[in-house]
């Protein structure tokens, strides 16, 4: 009877599991990133667990190892996926890069062509002697990794001064549920093996609970504040974005229009508006206004180059600026100059 309960509680949280990745993955109305994450989250989890209930109730002559290696390798995702949930959330992303595509890519191939080339199997061993220890490791560094995006969200977690968002506490949590299912498995690792597969299940009812009992839940799938996200975008995004950003800017000419704002061009860019300044003032160190000046200065600079019938009045309006006086200010700020003064430079 014991064995029987302990089936039953443990199989209905990786059934439950399924069910909602797949509701987060497919069929839930906010079409966010976060969700999409989420989701693969939960069903990478629930895969592992159910390869551990195969495990755990199945009589060894009776195992399935390609359930076994698909268990395994479901595990190796888990850390990144966790990863890029928290990150998306914390820093209110609203599509993903090339660069998580291909980190994410990688990391697929990578547990893909091991198990091509190295089938469970035929190859038990080294999958239970090697490979999994590989396998914990990385999802071990990307537990650790996670809990850094979340740094400031601890910080609050602890100071009782300041209260903590509805968004920003299921952030909190399941990180923390996470930790515990990663140290769960470890511990299983070496003593009891069934200490992860029930873990999943009580940290599964634990969040569930958390949704139910929460007057605000619907605020659990919204944006946390924009202030508490990272300071400045990684190099490496940054330059993604600052390349599709100038792309956009000289094919649509956007800063001709003399009333364009901050939330046009990012949704040209396809990410939020607060992403968009972050990378204006933390990445390239100027103001929005600052930033379409300097394009309006150098379409102003052509024009006056190969436009000699043009009046300057006519060039700034041409070149994005509401007025005669703000052009002639903004040339002579950025150039050092007067329209008139660069035009005889040329000559």
């Amino acid at each position: 009877m014991g064995n029987q309960l302990l089936f039953f509680f443990c199989a209905l949280g990786v059934f439950n599991g399924f069910l909602v990745s797949l509701y987060l993955l497919f069929f839930t109305k906010q079409k966010r990133i976060q969700n999409l994450f989420l989701g693969l989250l939960v069903l990478l989890l629930s895969i592992r667990i159910g390869k551990s209930l195969h495990t755990i109730f199945t009589p060894r002559e009776d195992r399935n190892l390609l359930i076994l290696q698909v268990g395994l390798s479901a595990c190796f995702l888990i850390g990144v996926s966790l990863f890029y949930y928290l990150k998306s959330s914390v820093e209110n992303i609203k599509k993903i890069t090339s660069f998580w595509k291909i980190h994410f890519a990688f990391l697929l191939l990578v547990i893909v062509l091991v198990g091509l080339a190295k089938p469970y199997p035929s190859n038990p061993d080294f999958w239970n002697m090697y490979f999994v220890k590989f396998i914990y490791t990385v999802w071990g560094i990307y537990v650790v990794i996670s809990g850094l995006v979340l740094k400031d969200i601890f910080k609050k977690v602890f100071k009782r001064d300041i209260k903590c968002t509805i968004a920003e506490l299921w952030l909190f949590n399941v990180y923390i549920a996470n930790v515990l299912i990663y140290v769960a498995y470890i511990i299983g690792f070496f003593y009891f093996y069934y200490v992860g597969t029930l873990t999943f299940s009580f940290v599964f009812y634990g969040l569930l609970f958390f949704l139910l009992f929460k007057s605000n839940r619907d605020n659990v799938f919204k944006d946390i504040p924009e202030k508490y996200a990272s300071k400045k975008i990684e190099d490496e995004e940054a330059l993604l974005i600052i390349e599709k950003l100038e792309k956009v800017m000289l094919q649509k000419e956007l800063y001709k229009n003399p009333n364009i704002k901050l939330t046009s061009i990012a949704k040209e860019l396809h990410i939020s508006t607060h992403r968009l300044s972050q990378l204006l003032n933390d990445n390239l160190g100027k103001s929005f206004a600052q930033y379409i000046n300097e394009s309006r200065i150098e379409e102003a600079k052509k024009l006056i180059s190969e436009k000699s019938d043009y009046t300057f009045e006519a060039i700034g309006y041409e070149a994005g600026f509401s007025s005669r006086s703000a052009f002639y200010a903004t040339f002579k700020k950025l150039t050092g100059m007067t329209p008139a003064a660069f035009r005889d430079s040329l000559s």
